[in-house]
């Protein structure tokens, strides 16, 4: 089937509006009523995770390309642009863990994932769902690369330039910028050119009479390994994503993670490391057996966009005002989610 270069490109502006909705508004980060700030950052959100889409696609790549990407991306934002994995003032990042080689850890070991997941897999997920059509193909041509990029270097700028979002007098050192580009460069290319491409998957042979048996032919075959309901998956998604949430982002007047003090902070962030580890192995586990469906990937990221809608009303809201509107986002987004889960089954 061939592609319009013009439905290609609607599906990319799709992705770019809803990756800064995913990845702050949902979370409560801006709250509602001062929802305009997301033109400020819809250019690096935006670009960013289309730029990121179309070089795994054109790369042959899968879902460790998109998740290394996705943390690079991180690093430019958090790093190069508002510099608030070194500062030591900016959002009061620093006090939340000792820092170590210069990073404010338990924001960096927060934000980093944070970005690869929530800022750029599961919008590109989403959008794979909404248009399954396209999914294993780019979205633009080669000028709309280039114009993605282009856009991707001025919003990080436009963040840099923004004092709302800084800390206007302070400049990382530039031992750590330099150390930036190098881990940033690294990652794009054991993304693009290392990691060995996914094989197709295979399509499902017809169910027929039992071949005779060869003398090479095992005497057994060990019963294929099954992958849970979409109720559990989005359980334990959900579980996941709160989990690593709560276990490093002080809320409820909690200075440190966890409600933690001095040495006691590398528990939660050691537990938040073995959470993140452990999902990603079950998740490996489970999309490697030929059962997951499309519904299974609405469940994953249906349950991890609520629980992390859900932690943002008791950690990001503000005022009343803000929890309940927060909490009115979210039963709008359940109730697309569930509308899409209508139309993937």
């Amino acid at each position: 089937m061939v592609t319009s270069p013009a439905r290609g490109r609607w599906v990319a502006l799709l992705l770019a509006g809803l990756t800064p909705v995913v990845a702050e508004l949902t979370l409560g980060n801006p709250p509602l009523r001062q929802a305009w700030l997301l033109l400020l950052w819809t250019p690096i959100y935006g670009a960013g995770t289309v730029l990121i889409r179309e070089l795994v696609r054109r790369a042959g790549r899968g879902w460790y390309a998109v998740l290394l990407l996705g943390a690079a991306y991180g690093i430019v934002e958090e790093g190069l642009a508002l510099q608030a994995l070194t500062s030591p003032t900016l959002y009061g990042v620093a006090g939340w863990a000792p820092r170590v080689l210069g990073l404010n850890s338990a924001y960096t070991e927060l934000n980093i994932p944070y970005h690869a997941v929530f800022s750029v897999a599961l919008p590109i997920l989403l959008v794979d769902l909404v248009v399954p059509a396209l999914r294993h193909r780019p979205y633009l041509g080669r000028t709309g690369l280039v114009v993605a990029a282009v856009v991707f270097v001025l919003g990080a700028l436009l963040l840099r330039w923004t004092t709302a979002f800084v800390d206007p007098g302070y400049q990382a050192p530039p031992a750590a910028l330099v150390a930036f580009v190098l881990v940033i460069a690294a990652l794009a290319v054991l993304a693009l050119r290392v990691l060995p491409r996914p094989p197709n998957p295979p399509a499902a042979a017809p169910r027929t009479a039992a071949a005779p048996r060869t003398a090479a032919a095992p005497l057994t075959v060990p019963a294929p390994r099954t992958v849970p309901a979409p109720p559990v998956i989005a359980c334990l998604a959900g579980v996941a994503a709160f989990g690593y949430l709560g276990l490093l982002f002080p809320f409820g007047g909690a200075h440190h993670p966890a409600f933690t003090r001095g040495g006691w902070v590398a528990v939660p962030m050691a537990a938040a490391a073995l959470l993140a580890v452990a999902a990603g192995l079950l998740l490996r586990r489970w999309t490697a057996h030929g059962g997951w469906r499309d519904r299974h990937s609405l469940a994953l990221a249906g349950g991890a966009l609520v629980a992390h809608t859900a932690f943002g009303v008791i950690a990001n809201g503000a005022t009343t005002t803000d929890r309940v509107s927060l909490a009115a986002l979210g039963v709008v987004m359940t109730v697309l989610l569930a509308l899409l889960a209508r139309r993937t089954r």
